[in-house]
């Protein structure tokens, strides 16, 4: 697992990310796997440019990560992304056996802690609110474009 300090580095990674995903015109949301300090994968939500519901930043980079590393378990990784995780892929994670996700901005409507937590799998560690306010204001600049 990553240690504290390698969080707001991290984070600013899957910002990169996030960006991405605003320059398509998705949801701008990213994603960073990290494995004995070295990423591994990147992501960033691209369901609009593929037309899949599924194809969140969190999934795409966690199908990136096993397919570097050769196996289905993270166990050793962190994922990093900008925004809480939604229960679709708090349960992709579960099944990744990831060993901590560290997320920056909370989604009081469709984030997982909607579910207390039981989704997420019982020795993931989990760390909120890296660089909140700048994954927050992302998201919240780019809907106030679309209205």
């Amino acid at each position: 697992m990553e240690n504290t300090k390698d969080h707001a580095f991290f984070m600013r990674e899957a910002l990169k990310e996030a960006q991405k995903a605003m320059a398509k015109n998705e949801v701008p949301i990213g994603a960073v796997v990290v494995c004995n300090g070295r990423i591994v994968s990147r992501a960033h939500n691209l369901t609009e440019t593929l037309k899949d519901p599924t194809a969140h930043a969190e999934m795409q980079a966690i199908t990136a990560a096993t397919n570097f590393l050769g196996g289905k378990y993270l166990n050793q990784c962190t994922l990093y992304v900008t925004i809480e995780p939604c229960p679709m892929c708090a349960g992709a994670m579960y099944w990744a056996q990831l060993g901590q996700l560290v997320y920056g901005a909370s989604d009081p409507k469709r984030g997982f802690s909607l579910l207390e937590n039981k989704i997420i799998h019982p020795k993931t560690d989990v760390v909120s609110g890296v660089l909140a306010d700048e994954c927050s204001d992302l998201v919240t600049n780019f809907f106030n474009r679309k209205r």
